[in-house]
């Protein structure tokens, strides 16, 4: 990284430090002060100290609802809801869910970009999906299967001013649209 900022200058670079980091990993996303993710679908079930939590994220972060290997925020937390009942984890991950952003559930896709949004994380990412609302049949790739990845396709119209207005709200709201 050393010899491509020489050659090129400072980079807008970040790591994707998810699943299993080793500290030589941190150390060297610590180095160049590269920007580690935050996904809040990976925050909820677990205790206070997780680092998906949005109180927890450092400003140096990129904060995601999810990622294109994640279901939707609506997908996933459907099935958060039908597997309540019979994985305790699921179970509690959704209460915690909708504890944490004091939430009916109703609009949790809305919630969570305003989690995302709301966060000290340098940058927040919103999936298209996730503002259209889309449920796992928006759902981009899911790893390790041999078929049916990267299809979805955006829907000419789907985006209306509607909920262009009300992203754009948000966003500047927190201080995250460039003046």
């Amino acid at each position: 990284f050393t010899a491509l900022r020489h050659s090129f200058g400072e980079l807008s670079i970040m790591v994707e430090d998810l699943g299993v980091i080793t500290p030589d990993v941190e150390a060297l996303r610590d180095e160049f002060n590269f920007p580690g993710m935050r996904i809040l679908q990976f925050a909820f079930g677990g205790d206070a100290g997780n680092p998906h939590l949005p109180h927890n994220y450092i400003r140096n972060a990129v904060a995601y609802t999810g990622t294109h290997d994640n279901d939707t925020t609506l997908g996933w937390f459907r099935y958060l809801k039908k597997s309540a009942g019979v994985d305790d984890g699921s179970r509690r991950a959704r209460e915690h869910c909708l504890k944490y952003l004091n939430s009916d559930g109703k609009e949790i896709n809305w919630d969570m970009i305003r989690a995302s949004l709301a966060s000290v994380a340098d940058t927040s990412v919103t999936p298209l999906q996730d503002v259209l609302g889309l449920g796992t049949e928006g759902r981009m790739n899911l790893p390790a299967s041999k078929g049916g990845n990267w299809n979805w396709r955006f829907q000419e119209g789907a985006l209306t001013q509607e909920l262009s207005e009300r992203l754009r709200e948000m966003s500047a709201l927190y201080g995250r649209v460039a003046s």
